[in-house]
């Protein structure tokens, strides 16, 4: 056994698992089974506690089993763990019986929760709620349940971030470490130089996993070898961007490596000092990893000299406000630093003079979590996955029109096709796949003739689109594109600093644009057929003018909704703005609506829940609209018991 293993498993039996207790080796290896749960002595019942399941009742749920066990005098455990990543999926629930593999149950509620276990206990599965038994040589599998492994959803993955996630307890540090977490920790501390974990890091060609793709090592090279007394590592956990969960998801159910990613980065840098920037909103994340810095203190993985190596590291937690803003690096660290969150001009750029005006490297979650797999496994392993330019996995939170809404960890160079109709599942309800949008508020919308595309960066930029924070919402055809962009517009324009006139202007004046282009060409407020194909004209130079002149990032990438649309599916504006239809039937101010004469009734229940007394008619007579009264709110067409109503 080499050396670096002899220390690591000295460190287990003395440090984590038996802490307090002189105790043999085989001893520890026993506990350490018990640990992994590869073998156990009373039933063992877990339950995912996480932003998903919350909102399934999921407390609720854990009281009815904690009745359920006491009531019928089971010795059994209930352990909280994170999310699979089968977010409509939840509450997934397991039970292990000792001999037994893990049997997974899904959409479990407190309603069916009792017959669940009445059934599992008794050796019977409820077959509508099964979703699939964890692969265990050790142990007896259940008959005619798939393993989770061949299900489509973990089979077209590649999970090297998500593998402890939904799987292990994550208030639970000796889990962890008997996953072989920390481990790569120890080894860095106790065998590498600063200088050589840079390089270890530049070799492995890690690129940022927050934007665009910035390569890890070289920023952490210009950080180390800036001469200064103190230096900072900022974990930039702000993640703002609506239809992005997948960070949230990753710090509630795994965040001793979110930790341990910090431990390494912060050492190779030289930082004696590390925030993790977070929502203040995330409350299960912030308690978890709170918890698991206070874990690691105990067991002298974080605090003063660590594995008595003589590096001192304190990991602080920083609640932010949730200003999209703040995703920007420099913002993030004005905000951090007290101040108003506003974006600063560079260079300098934070790996010269960043937080407190010293070296400071900001990487996002998913960046730092990438780190400890990096050093297991080394520079090389991690260079053979992915493509030629970009290396390594990228988790992707799914969702949208698709049967799954999901976290989904692939292959850099997977395409586009298998993450949604694979992984996820494909479209719901059998309807036609319309677009998919990435990155989003500053992100881009592809078409069904991209689905081909590999997702990596320098693909996925030819198509005029960016990764961005990798949050994929699936549209079908009853979404409307327009409808879509609008709303990201509004989010920009509220969400902008206002510092710079480019941003703070053309989002504002971009987003009415499209408010006009999606309404009737006169409305109450005057806008003309002439002011509309004006703005309309005006659309695509205004997007460029942002593109090329915002002072940040964030601003320079506001219009890529439009641009990318603009591209790619500029028949939709063409129909909303000279045929004045939305073929969604979605834009309501463009829905028109008639009356058959010859269906009409006359029952006037129509014109009586018309809002503003659009319809008239006399009772048992046809009816009519007066189109320049309606609304196109549609409550004529629900309303109508004999269909006279026909929407166009």
């Amino acid at each position: 056994m080499s050396q670096d293993k002899l220390k690591y498993k000295e460190f287990l039996v003395a440090n984590v698992l038996m802490a307090k207790e002189e105790i043999s080796e085989k001893n520890a290896l026993s506990t350490l089974e018990l640990i992994q749960r590869k073998r156990i002595e009373k039933p063992i019942i877990t339950i995912s506690i996480n932003s998903s399941s919350i909102v399934s009742e999921v407390f609720y749920l854990k009281e009815k089993i904690e009745e359920y066990l006491s009531e019928r005098d089971i010795d059994a455990m209930l352990i909280p763990v994170g999310s699979i990543g089968l977010c409509n999926l939840e509450v997934i629930l397991s039970v292990q019986l000792p001999g037994k593999t893990q049997l997974f149950y899904k959409q479990v509620s407190p309603e069916n929760i009792i017959s669940i276990l009445d059934g599992t206990f008794n050796n019977f599965i409820q077959e509508e709620n099964v979703l699939g038994q964890q692969r265990n040589e050790f142990q007896d599998m259940w008959e005619g349940v798939p393993y989770l492994d061949e299900l489509a959803y973990f089979k077209n993955q590649q999970r090297l971030i998500l593998n402890n996630c939904g799987f292990i307890n994550p208030e639970c540090i000796e889990e962890y470490i008997a996953k072989g977490g920390y481990k790569s920790f120890y080894k860095v501390i106790n065998f590498h130089t600063p200088e050589e974990i840079c390089d270890i890091i530049e070799n492995s060609q890690l690129r940022g996993r927050g934007g665009e793709g910035f390569p890890t090592g070289k920023k952490w090279k210009i950080a180390y070898q800036t001469p200064s007394d103190q230096k900072y590592l900022i974990c930039n956990a702000g993640e703002s961007d609506p239809g992005a969960f997948m960070e949230r998801l990753l710090m509630e159910s795994d965040p001793h490596k979110l930790i341990e990613g910090i431990a390494i980065s912060a050492y190779a840098v030289g930082a004696q000092k590390a925030y993790i920037y977070i929502e203040s909103e995330y409350e299960i994340s912030i308690q978890r990893i709170k918890n698991a810095i206070t874990q690691a203190k105990e067991y002298g993985i974080l605090g003063h000299d660590i594995f008595e190596s003589g590096y001192n590291l304190e990991v602080i937690i920083k609640k932010g406000a949730g200003a999209y803003v703040c995703g920007e690096e420099t913002a993030l660290i004005s905000s951090l630093e007290g101040k108003r969150g506003k974006p600063h001009s560079k260079p300098p750029y934070p790996a010269v003079q960043g937080l407190y005006n010293q070296p400071t490297v900001v990487n996002n979650v998913e960046t730092l979590v990438n780190i400890p797999i990096i050093i297991e496994k080394g520079a090389e392993w991690f260079t053979s996955v992915g493509t030629e330019e970009s290396k390594g996995t990228k988790v992707f939170s799914v969702s949208g029109k698709v049967d799954l809404n999901c976290l989904a960890e692939v292959e850099m160079g997977t395409k586009l096709r298998d993450v949604i109709f694979r992984v996820a599942g494909g479209i719901k309800n059998g309807k036609r796949f319309k677009a998919v949008h990435i990155g989003g508020p500053s992100g881009g919308s592809l078409a069904e003739n991209h689905l081909d595309t590999m997702i990596d960066y320098e693909s996925v930029m030819l198509t005029g689109v960016s990764l961005g924070s990798a949050g994929i919402v699936v549209l079908d055809e009853d979404n409307c594109i327009i409808d879509m962009v609008k709303y990201f517009m509004n989010f920009m324009k509220k969400e902008s600093c206002g510092i710079c006139i480019p941003c703070r202007e053309g989002t504002r004046r971009m987003h009415e644009i499209l408010e006009n282009i999606s309404k009737r060409p006169v409305d109450e407020n005057g806008h003309t057929t002439l002011q509309r194909f004006k703005g309309v004209m005006q659309l695509e130079s205004l997007a460029e003018v942002l593109k090329d002149t915002s002072m940040c990032g964030l601003g320079r990438k506001a219009s890529n909704p439009v641009l990318s649309t603009l591209k790619w599916f500029r028949e939709e504006y063409e129909d909303h703005i000279f045929e004045r239809k939305c073929e969604a039937g979605i834009c309501q101010e463009l829905r028109t609506f008639e009356i058959d004469v010859e269906a009409c009734t006359g029952c006037t229940l129509c014109a009586k829940k018309c809002p503003t007394g659009a319809i008239f008619g006399t009772a048992r007579n046809a009816h009519f609209i007066v189109q320049d009264k309606c609304i196109g709110c549609g409550i004529c067409f629900d309303t109508c018991k004999f269909s006279a109503v026909i929407s166009k």
